[in-house]
């Protein structure tokens, strides 16, 4: 079955590449050409994915990330213009799962959504985290606090589960760039410690003296074992 994904873009030309190249490769691309046909869309149909550009008129991208962000946890691929990692940084921090900077070339933006997809798909075989009042279900991407649902943007989730599979063990941030990054200088060694101080106070730790995730200095992160 093919994978469906709207396409929310102005842009009729690019809608048209992308979705002659993707169609070929088993991606059924669905076209809206502005914020709020595309979050109407997103009302009535299910998508297994989002590109979403930032330059649009009347609602940007980054306004109709925040709305969906409120209702569905859909990956989000952001598409943004060349140099504008200001607002590549506030769509990750809402929640977009990556970005591709235009131009791209349809081959690229492919790669992305698959690696998003692999990023996003449940797993099922790792059993729940649990530490103190913190349960993680790294398949079905939940995490709680006291049984409360913690909302964590897709940086941060990914993050977290990268120390939640080592934890107890040192954790460079090298690693943590490999495996949450989005493939950009956007996602550098200081967004890592942004989002982790994020990860801290959505999870109770104290960041002054965090008792969960531990900083080592110069090197990485630590998570706490599982108890």
């Amino acid at each position: 079955m093919a994978l469906r994904v709207l396409c929310i873009d102005d842009d009729h030309r690019l809608f048209e590449l992308l979705a002659a190249y993707l169609g070929d490769n088993g991606v059924s691309l669905e076209h809206a050409a502005d914020g709020r046909s595309g979050l109407a869309a997103l009302e009535n149909k299910v998508y297994d994915a989002v590109l979403l550009d930032i330059m649009m008129p009347e609602m940007d991208g980054i306004e109709v990330c925040r709305r969906l962000r409120e209702k569905s946890r859909v990956p989000v691929i952001m598409l943004t213009a060349k140099g504008d990692e200001t607002d590549r940084v506030v769509g990750l921090e809402l929640g977009a799962d990556d970005y591709v900077p235009k131009p791209f070339s349809p081959r690229e933006l492919l790669a992305r959504l698959r690696a998003v997809l692999r990023r996003s798909a449940p797993a099922a075989t790792e059993a729940p985290f649990t530490i103190g009042e913190i349960s993680v279900d790294l398949g079905a991407r939940d995490v709680r606090l006291a049984g409360t649902r913690v909302d964590l943007t897709g940086l941060e989730f990914d993050i977290l589960a990268a120390l939640i599979r080592r934890s107890g063990r040192v954790v460079p941030r090298e690693t943590l760039l490999e495996e949450a990054g989005r493939g950009d200088v956007t996602v550098n060694d200081r967004t890592v410690d942004v989002h982790v101080s994020h990860l801290r106070r959505k999870l109770g730790d104290d960041p002054r003296a965090p008792r969960l995730i531990k900083t080592i200095r110069g090197v990485g992160y630590v998570l706490a074992r599982e108890r």
